[in-house]
C-alpha cells in the first residue's frame, strides 16, 4: 500500500456539459450516490484539483489493516495551512458506515492568535480514471474555521459500493485520486476578550514562611515578605504592625498580594489561600489563620484582613505568637482559574 502525495498548480476548469453530455450520463447515477450537506453541490470537472491531490495505491489494504483513519500531508492554500482527513470506511465517530468520509482540515492552529477566523469555499476531488474526469463535490456555502471547529467535510462524500464499482472509474487496479482546493474569502481575528482557565486538579498549595525578627520594634511602616513561587506566578505577605485603615492603631493587619511586577499584563488569578500567625508554644490548633478565595489581579492585587488579630492579644507573652521578638507568619497558596486576555 503506497500514498503517493502530488501538490499541484494548474488552474481549474468546469466541464462544458452540453459538450459532454458522454460524462454526464455515467455521473449522473453516482451523484445520486452521494449525500453531502445541505446545500452542497457536486459537479465535474476535467482539470485538476490547484492545491493538493493524494494517490492511494492498494486501497483496500486501508480496511484489512484496520486503517480507520488517515491524514495527508500539509499543504498551503489562501495563505493557511492545510490537510485531508480520510475514513476509508466511514467515519464511525459520527456513525458513518458503507461510506467513505473525507474531510478538509486546519493545521498548526495554535500558532495564530485567539480569536481567528477563516472563512473559505473549498471542493473536494475524486479522479474518474475512466474518463479522466473529477467528480467535485462544494458546500454550496463559506465555511468558518476557528478555534472549535478545525475541520469541515463530507460525512458521506460517497457509498463504497459505487466507490468500488470500476464502471465509474474511482478505484481502478485498487488505486484512487482524490484531491483538494481551498479558496479563503475573508478573515479575522477579535480585537479583545479573555480566556478562563479553571484548574480541574490544582496542585498542593504551596506553603510559605516569613520569619519577623525584631518584630516589636516595627513601627506602622508596610512590611513585605520576600516573594514566594505558587503556580508558576510570584506571590507575598503584606502585614501592617500598628494596623492599616479601620484597623489602625487597634489591630495587625495582614494581606496576601501578587506581585505585579511579574504577572502577564491583563491576567488575573483566582486562588485559595489561609494566612496564619504561629503560636510558637502551644499546638498548631491555637494558630491564628484565617482563610478565603480572592481574583487577584491589576486593580485587585491583595486581599486580606484590615482587623486580623487585636494589638493587645498579639502582643500578649502568654499566647506565645511573639516570642524574643519573633513573629512568625506562614501563608498557603492555591491557584483555581486563570485569566487571560487576548
Amino acid at each position: 500500500m503506497f500514498f503517493i502525495i502530488i501538490p499541484l498548480y494548474t488552474a481549474h476548469r468546469l466541464v462544458d456539459f452540453v459538450a459532454r453530455k458522454d460524462i454526464v450520463t455515467v455521473m449522473t447515477e453516482v451523484l445520486s450516490n452521494i449525500s453531502p450537506p445541505p446545500g452542497a453541490v457536486a459537479s465535474i470537472s476535467d482539470a485538476s484539483p490547484v492545491h493538493y491531490i493524494v494517490k492511494i495505491e492498494l486501497f483496500s489494504l486501508l480496511a484489512k489493516n484496520a486503517v480507520e483513519k488517515y491524514e495527508s500531508g500539509v499543504f498551503k492554500a489562501g495563505g493557511y495551512t492545510w490537510k485531508l482527513v480520510l475514513y476509508p470506511s466511514g467515519n464511525k465517530s459520527r456513525n458513518v458506515k458503507d461510506y467513505i468520509s473525507l474531510y478538509l482540515a486546519k493545521v498548526d492552529a495554535s500558532s495564530l492568535p485567539l480569536g481567528w477566523e477563516v472563512h473559505v469555499i473549498f471542493r473536494l476531488f475524486l479522479l474518474d480514471q475512466n474518463k479522466d474526469s473529477y467528480l467535485v463535490i462544494q458546500a454550496g456555502q463559506e465555511r468558518r474555521f476557528h478555534g472549535l471547529k478545525l475541520e469541515w467535510g463530507f460525512d458521506q462524500l460517497i457509498q463504497l459500493s459505487t466507490f468500488n464499482d470500476s464502471r465509474y472509474g474511482f478505484l481502478l487496479e485498487d488505486t484512487c485520486m482524490l484531491g483538494a482546493e481551498v479558496f479563503v474569502r475573508r478573515e479575522r481575528s477579535r480585537g479583545v476578550g479573555e480566556v478562563l482557565s479553571m484548574i480541574k486538579q490544582p496542585t498542593a498549595a504551596f506553603k510559605h514562611t516569613w520569619k519577623i525578627e525584631n518584630f516589636l520594634k516595627l513601627d506602622e511602616k508596610r512590611q513585605e515578605s520576600q516573594t514566594f513561587s505558587s503556580a508558576s506566578e510570584k506571590w507575598k505577605i503584606v502585614l501592617y504592625p500598628k494596623g492599616k485603615d479601620f484597623g489602625m492603631g487597634t489591630h495587625l493587619s495582614l494581606y496576601l498580594a501578587v506581585d505585579l511586577e511579574t504577572l502577564p499584563a491583563g491576567c488575573r488569578l483566582y486562588a485559595d489561600y489561609t494566612l496564619r500567625i504561629v503560636n510558637q508554644v502551644k499546638d498548631r490548633k491555637f494558630d491564628l489563620s484565617g482563610k478565603a478565595k480572592h481574583w487577584f489581579g491589576a486593580s485587585t492585587s491583595e486581599s486580606g484582613w484590615t482587623r486580623y488579630v487585636s494589638l493587645d492579644y498579639i502582643y500578649q507573652p502568654n499566647n506565645a505568637y511573639v516570642i524574643k521578638g519573633i513573629c512568625i507568619v506562614e501563608a498557603e497558596v492555591n491557584v483555581l482559574g486563570i485569566s487571560s486576555p487576548f
